[in-house]
C-alpha cells in the first residue's frame, strides 16, 4: 500500500499537467500600426507607402493599382481572431484612396 500511494500521486500529477500544454500565438500578414497608417495620405507615392507600411501582403496581378495589407492574429487558446485589412488604391503612382479596417469575408 505504501508503494502504491507515490505511484498514484505521480500518475495523477502527470494526468493533470497534460491539460496545461502551451499554445503559441499565430500571427500572419503585415502588422499595420495605427500611427503608421495615420501617416499615409492621399497624394503619396508608392515608394512612400512601401516605406511606411512595408511590402503589401497581397500582390494581385489583376488589380495592380491596389495594394492590400492583411493581418490575422489568434492569441493562444482564445477562439477569437483579430483581423485587420487595409487597402491602398493608386492612380498611376499616386495614392487616391485609403480603405482601413474593412469587414472581411468570414470564409477567409
Amino acid at each position: 500500500m505504501r508503494k502504491l500511494i507515490p505511484i498514484l500521486l505521480v500518475l495523477v500529477t502527470l494526468a493533470l499537467s497534460s491539460a496545461c500544454v502551451y499554445r503559441a500565438n499565430i500571427s500572419q500578414g503585415n502588422l499595420i500600426k495605427q500611427e503608421d497608417l495615420d501617416q499615409v495620405e492621399v497624394g503619396m507615392t508608392r515608394n512612400q507607402v512601401r516605406f511606411l507600411l512595408g511590402t503589401p501582403m497581397v500582390d494581385d496581378p489583376f488589380h495592380q493599382a491596389r495594394w492590400d495589407y492583411v493581418y490575422f492574429i489568434r492569441i493562444g487558446r482564445d477562439p477569437a481572431t483579430f483581423k485587420r485589412w487595409v487597402t491602398i488604391v493608386f492612380e498611376g503612382d499616386i495614392v487616391t484612396e485609403i480603405r482601413a479596417d474593412q469587414e472581411l469575408d468570414p470564409n477567409l
